[in-house]
Parts: structure tokens; C-alpha cells; sequence
């Protein structure tokens, strides 16, 4: 062989491998509510830099957006403006609303796996199945839960291993437990008050909205009879403050002694395990007519805009955040639940539950739970039943005439769906 050919020969070699093309890179954007808990950003970046490493071809660019109406109004914002967002976890209730909007696609188009599907907790996929196909995945999910500090039940004579079962035992004990120095209990009613308001009124027997998004029932007398209850827990029996009281501060105001119960978020609970400087319990919210709940939280969805390459990589990083490992580490982490039975057959989250048994409230709570709040106009609907919650709440308009009100307001906003 001559010098010449051997040169060609290697030329060609080198043409021919620089013809061959690498791995084709997807690139995913996906933004995320930070909205409770502790450090999650930390968490959900291990997660996804654990993916990138397994899946090398896909780059995801995690965009922290907020509370959930944040990474709702920034993600169909950058959707809007031509922006790549293949998908979110948004609010499990914005099902209907981006249905209607024509932006996200069910996951039955991504997939024929209907083991996966199905092998999440049906209380969980409630809000996301609508009409026969799944729109959302859960993720970031909760039910809201009662913290409760151990050392003020002792400190008032009352068993620091049995919080309230009942709305009248709720009264009692939180009367016990208020002195000059703190409440016996605070339930939020800023930042998502109609979630507190729906557990109230599930526990006292009602729902508020119909199966099909289409209508509230909002004048219904048992309804009216939860928010006057609500009101007397601070104007009648003097156990909570009078108002409001702030959603973003009341974790804080728990951990510095100012109250002895709070109602908040599962997501809420490593964060309190972390900090809190005394011995706490987490039970199962109380019961009227009823235990319950709703569930509460974030659901994967994925934009209708993406290309197909785009939503099967976003199909492949939802299977695995959601997978049992990465679901059972992700509630170690914040609190939050894991999503599936399979998660909590983990040795990772059997050991914990074992070690920390609170960590299974919430999953247990989801035997009681039922669909988080969620109409078509969901935010809008929901703005007016907050309005009357806080009107009542602050003393300015009475129970009845706050929910006629928004009652009214849901009706006219609702009328060309049904």
C-alpha cells in the first residue's frame, strides 16, 4: 500500500466517522412550584441530575416558578411567547382549565403502559382523570394533616399520644389548651383557604362541587353551617385568633410555641421534623359527620406544543421521578407523600415509617380524602369562594350572605359549561 493510498484510506476513515452522527441531544424545560416545605429545589435537582446521568441524551432545565399559581401563569406565559416548556408540575386542580385551553395532552397518547397508569393511588389520580383519560400524574402530592405539640397537651393534662377525632373534642381540648401565651389551633385562611374550607366541609358531610367541574354548591346548609363553625372557633369559643391567618407564616408560628395545633400541608413535615425544638404529633384531621380530607398538591403534565421526541423524554423523566425509589427518597425528603403503594414497599421508606411513623398520616388520611376543590374557571371560581371565606373569617359579611355571593359569581362562570 502507498503512502498515498494509506492517506486516503485514513481520509476516508475520518469522513466516514465524522459522517456518523452522535446521540441526538433533547433538551426538556420544565417548570416547578416551590411552594411549602424546606429545601426542595435541592431535592428535585439531585432527582433530575440523577436522570441526566441514566439518560444522557435528554438535558432538563428545572425553572423554580413559586407558589402554584406562579408556575401556572410563568409556564402558559412562556408557552405563549414562543418559549420551549415541555412540561410542569402545576396545580392537580388546573386540569380543567388547561383541558379547555387546549394545552396539555393525556398520557394515554404517550403511552399504552396501563400497569403504570394504574399503579398510583386512585385518591391521588382523582383530579387528573377526566372523561376516561389521564391528564396529570401526581407528584408533589398531600393531604393536610394536624401537627400538634405533645408538650403543650402534657403541659394542659390532656394525652400528648391522642389529638382530636371529632369537631367537639377539637373544641374541648383546644380550649384546654389556650392560655395567655398561645392558641389551641390555627388554621390558615390565607393562601388556599378554600383547601382548609373543603376539609371542614367534607367532615362535616358536604362536598362543594359536583363530579364534572360544572357546579358548587356553596348555599348548601351544611356548608354554610362549616364556615359559621369556622368562624366560632375564634369568635364563640376563643381558641384560634380573630381574622385571618397568614398560610406562609404559620409553620414558623407553630414552631415558636404560638399555637398548640395547626392544620397545614403533609409537605410541611420534614421541615418540622427538622426544627422543631419540642416533641410534636401529626394525626388525621378530625370529624364531624365524617373523617376527611382533600388531597392537595401537583401533578405532571405535558405541553400539547412539544414535539413527539419532546414528550416521550418528558414521558421518560415522569416515570422516573415517579418511579417507586426516587418517589419513596423524594417523601423522605419533604413530607410529601409517596405516590404509590409500591413506593411505600421500599426498603428506604419502610424503614423510615418504622423509625418515624408519622411520615404515614397522610397516606393513611388518603383512605378518607376525596378530589381536591376544582371547577372549570377553577381560579376564578376559587378566588370568589375565598373572598367569602375571609369576609366571614375578618367579620365583615355573615356566612350565608358571603356564600350566596360567591355562590352567584360561580353560577354565572359556569353556566356555559353545562
Amino acid at each position: 500500500m502507498t503512502r498515498y493510498t494509506s492517506l486516503a484510506a485514513l481520509f476516508a476513515a475520518t469522513s466516514s466517522a465524522l459522517a456518523q452522527p452522535t446521540a441526538a441531544q433533547t433538551e426538556l424545560t420544565m417548570y416547578y412550584p416551590i411552594a411549602v416545605g424546606g429545601a426542595l429545589t435541592e431535592v428535585v435537582d439531585s432527582i433530575v441530575a440523577d436522570f441526566m446521568a441514566e439518560n444522557p441524551d435528554i438535558t432538563v432545565n428545572a425553572i423554580y416558578a413559586g407558589n402554584y399559581d406562579d408556575t401556572r401563569i410563568k409556564a402558559l406565559s412562556a408557552l405563549e411567547a414562543g418559549e420551549p416548556a415541555q412540561l410542569a408540575v402545576m396545580f392537580s386542580i388546573d386540569a380543567y382549565d388547561l383541558i379547555e385551553q387546549d394545552m396539555i395532552v393525556p398520557f394515554e397518547s404517550l403511552t399504552d403502559d396501563q400497569d403504570w397508569l394504574n399503579s398510583f393511588y386512585p385518591a391521588l389520580m382523582a383530579n387528573g382523570q377526566i372523561e376516561g383519560q389521564t391528564w396529570g400524574i401526581p407528584f408533589q402530592r398531600s393531604t393536610i394533616v394536624a401537627y400538634y405539640n405533645k408538650d403543650m397537651f402534657r403541659a394542659a393534662g390532656l394525652d400528648p399520644e391522642q389529638a382530636p377525632t371529632t369537631w367537639d373534642e377539637l373544641v374541648e381540648m383546644g380550649k384546654a389548651l389556650t392560655t395567655d401565651d398561645h392558641h389551641g389551633l390555627m388554621i390558615p385562611s390565607t393562601g388556599y383557604p378554600y383547601w382548609m374550607f373543603q376539609a371542614l366541609a367534607i367532615q362535616n358531610g358536604q362536598e362543594l362541587m359536583s363530579d364534572d367541574g360544572t357546579t358548587t354548591f356553596f348555599t348548601d346548609p351544611a356548608v354554610v353551617e362549616t364556615l359559621e363553625f369556622w368562624k366560632s372557633l375564634s369568635s364563640e369559643h376563643g381558641i384560634m385568633p380573630e381574622g385571618t391567618i397568614e398560610w406562609g407564616t404559620l409553620r414558623q408560628a407553630f414552631l415558636e410555641g404560638d399555637t398548640a395545633m395547626m392544620w397545614h400541608s403533609t409537605g410541611n413535615l420534614t421541615a418540622v421534623k427538622n426544627a422543631a425544638p419540642f416533641d410534636f404529633g401529626v394525626a388525621m384531621l378530625p370529624a364531624q359527620e365524617r373523617l376527611g380530607s382533600p388531597t392537595g398538591g401537583g401533578n405532571f403534565y405535558v405541553f400539547k406544543d412539544a414535539s413527539e421526541e419532546e414528550q416521550q423524554a418528558a414521558l421518560k423523566l415522569i416515570q422516573f421521578m415517579t418511579a417507586p425509589e426516587q418517589a419513596a427518597e423524594w417523601s423522605i425528603s419533604t413530607g410529601y407523600m409517596g405516590v404509590s403503594p409500591a413506593a411505600y414497599d421500599t426498603e428506604a421508606l419502610q424503614n423510615y415509617t418504622a423509625e418515624f411513623p408519622p411520615a404515614l398520616v397522610a397516606r393513611d388520611q388518603l383512605e378518607h380524602a376525596v378530589a381536591e376543590f376544582s371547577t372549570f374557571e377553577t381560579a376564578r371560581v376559587r378566588d370568589g369562594l375565598n373572598a367569602a371565606i375571609q369576609s366571614t373569617l375578618t367579620g365583615e359579611t355573615s356566612a350565608q350572605d358571603a356564600l350566596a355571593e360567591a355562590q352567584a359569581a360561580a353560577e354565572r362562570q359556569l353556566r356555559a359549561y353545562k
